[in-house]
Order: C-alpha cells, then structure tokens, then sequence
C-alpha cells in the first residue's frame, strides 16, 4: 500500500477548506523552495506567513493581495561593487512568491524585522454566510405561535 504526503499542498494554501479543488488546482512539486518560509495557524480564523529574507532591505520586498492570491516578490538591488567570494551560502537572488488563500481570508499586517518577514491573515466570514443553529420546535406551542404572529 503507498502513502503520500499531502503536507507540500499545505504550504501555500492558507485557510483553504476545500482539499479536492487544491488538488486540482496545484501540484506539489511546482512550488518554489526560495525564500524559506512558515504558515502558523495562530488560532481558529487566524493565521501568519513568516519568510526569511535574509540579505533583503525593507524596500526591496513588496507585498500585493489581489482578489484570492498573495504575491510576495523580492527585487534585489544590483551591487555596484564587484566582490570576489570564497564561499556564497546566502542566496540573495529575487523571488516571487505565490499563496493562495482562502474565501474572506484578508491580510491585516505585515512587518520586516531582523530579516524576517512576518504577515498576518485573518479569516472574516460575513454574519450571513456563518452557519447558524436551528431550534427544533414541536408540537401544538409552535403551532399557536406561528398563529399569534402572523394574527400581529
């Protein structure tokens, strides 16, 4: 019997209910490895992006939600000094980056701090599309009232 591993569709779905359109929509091995990141779940309808973008400044990152989709995007400046490396391991190279997000999921903040790039999302679910509790009534009590009310 194979197992598979779901949790690369995980990766850039935030708030995403519906599992079977995500496997249509996405395959696991189009998503891009660059920058690192994080999705937390901070509580019931809350969530937060966290990308290490080390070598990047403020200003080189820009953040654009369009309709259901976050795009993250990463210009770096070219250096106008000509540097000789003995061993590169930070990979400051531009980058876009793609989340699809759920209905009414929003973004409420971002900030940069220490080369971490942190983005809040919240879901907000409008009052009439929430799911509401039913009371079931019975007998000849609800019969009388529907008969009062409608007698008003």
């Amino acid at each position: 019997m194979r197992t598979f591993d779901l949790t690369p569709l995980y990766r850039s779905a935030i708030g995403f209910d519906r599992l079977a359109n995500m496997l249509e929509s996405q395959r696991a091995d189009a998503q891009p490895s660059y920058p690192p990141y994080n999705i937390e779940l901070v509580s019931e309808d809350k969530y937060r992006i966290v990308m290490a973008l080390a070598g990047f400044d403020r200003s080189e990152v820009e953040i654009v939600a369009e309709r259901d989709v976050l795009h993250v995007t990463g210009r770096k400046q070219k250096d106008e000094q000509q540097r000789t490396y003995l061993h590169r391991g930070i990979a400051a190279r531009d980058f876009e980056q793609r989340f699809q997000l759920a209905n009414h999921v929003k973004v409420t903040t971002a900030s940069f701090d220490n080369g971490m790039l942190t983005i809040e999302l919240v879901r907000e679910v409008p009052e009439a599309l929430k799911p509401r509790k039913i009371v079931i009534d019975g007998g000849e009590s609800n019969v009388q009232a529907l008969e009062q009310r409608q007698a008003a």
